[in-house]
């Protein structure tokens, strides 16, 4: 049998996918900007414009999974009230309304990722580095659609802080920053360590990727689904 195939909606450079890949996917990903370091097959194209079209044409049918991480930057509790971030300038479109209207209509099991702060998904999974080993925290929350579900996850303790400066004070911890620049945030080395990411050394990719460990443990947990559904 061939693999099981996952859209890769809103790929940015290949975080969540290559988390699908080590759990036995194949991935096409799509993102309105040009990613020459994305490993996998790759569509630059609107993601919403791209899904509409596969769901027209019946193309949509080649896909046992959809997963979406469309930008967060309109309620994102690192981004909110602050002028600029990757890609859409001043403005910050909120696309998970649109994004999963389309994913009903696909009729397709699907994923959203969100970060915290994003109040518009249903965290049916939440996701941390400590879970993984990780030396990065970098919460996120999954909404499950399209009828699967899997149990949620508990929340692991921390080990301490993450490294560098807020609101005036310094700390030192074992998790790395792995946003923005300054104040003790990661190297690109040291995100590309702490999150397990090898393939791109570009520091506004790493800083918009998820750790290809949670995607990778939701689509192990995915195909599980899949097997429980086949043999009820």
């Amino acid at each position: 049998m061939s693999a099981p195939r996952v859209l890769d909606l809103y790929s940015c450079a290949g975080g969540a996918g290559a988390g699908y890949h080590q759990a036995g996917f194949l991935v096409h990903g799509v993102d309105i900007v040009d990613r020459p370091r994305y490993p996998f097959r790759f569509r630059q194209g609107d993601a919403l414009e791209v899904l509409a079209d596969l769901i027209a044409t019946g193309d949509i049918k080649q896909y046992t999974l959809a997963h979406a991480s469309p930008p967060c930057q309109s309620k994102c509790a690192l981004t909110v009230g602050t002028n600029r971030s990757r890609g859409w300038g001043r403005t910050h479109t909120d696309l998970v309304a649109p994004t999963r209207e389309l994913l009903e209509k696909t009729g397709l099991p699907y994923v959203i990722e969100q970060p915290d702060g994003q109040a518009d998904v249903r965290k049916d999974v939440t996701l941390c580095g400590e879970m993984f080993g990780l030396g990065v925290l970098r919460h996120r929350n999954f909404e499950l659609g399209g009828g699967w579900s899997t149990e949620r996850p508990k929340h692991i303790r921390h080990r301490g802080y993450v490294r560098g400066h807020r609101h005036g004070v310094r700390r030192d911890g074992p998790y790395v920053a792995a946003y923005g620049k300054g104040g003790g945030k990661a190297t690109v080395p040291e995100m590309q360590t702490a999150m397990g990411i090898t393939w791109t050394d570009v520091h506004e990719e790493l800083t918009e990727a998820i750790p290809p460990a949670y995607t990778r443990w939701l689509g192990r947990r995915f195909l599980n689904y899949l097997a429980e559904e086949a043999a009820a």
